[in-house]
């Protein structure tokens, strides 16, 4: 397992905890492997979330945004059923999956089919961040002259 060191960045930047903080529980959260996860850029502004949660229903899972940590969590009612299983492979425990999710990124919706949650999202930049085009004007009172440079 490795380990990042952030002391010496804490030391030499001002205003940059957060992406220290991300950092650091990004490395933390990437030692668990389940369950297995896609991000896919679907558009210019938009991303798919896809997680394999095959044997869950849509009533085990549960989708929180908050202060831009996506949360999907998956809780199994436990089976009364007495089975004795030859094999048991497919994995059914829970599970709390979170997604740091960038500024003015929003979730669009959810859909569950064939053992896949996909979630989709989208930026959303405000119309104030938006890039505008200025356009460059004359004083007032003064005139542009265009000469031609063809002479008759």
């Amino acid at each position: 397992m490795r380990t990042v060191d952030l002391t010496p960045l804490y030391r030499s930047v001002v205003g940059f905890d957060r992406l220290a903080d991300l950092l650091d529980s990004a490395s933390s959260e990437a030692a668990t492997g389940y369950p297995p996860y896609n991000i896919e850029r679907t558009g210019e502004n938009a991303y798919r979330i896809e997680i394999a949660v095959a044997g869950f229903k849509a009533d085990d899972l549960n989708i929180e945004v908050k202060e831009n940590l996506l949360t999907v969590q998956g809780r199994k009612v436990a089976n009364d059923e007495a089975k004795r299983y030859l094999h048991r492979g497919l994995a059914e425990r829970n599970f709390d999956r979170r997604f740091q999710l960038a500024d003015y990124v929003v979730v669009q919706d959810a859909q569950l089919a064939n053992g896949l949650l996909a979630i989709s999202l989208k930026r959303e930049l405000p119309e104030a961040l938006k890039p505008r085009r200025i356009e460059i004007g004359a004083p007032a009172g003064t005139s542009v002259l265009i000469e031609d440079t063809k002479a008759a």
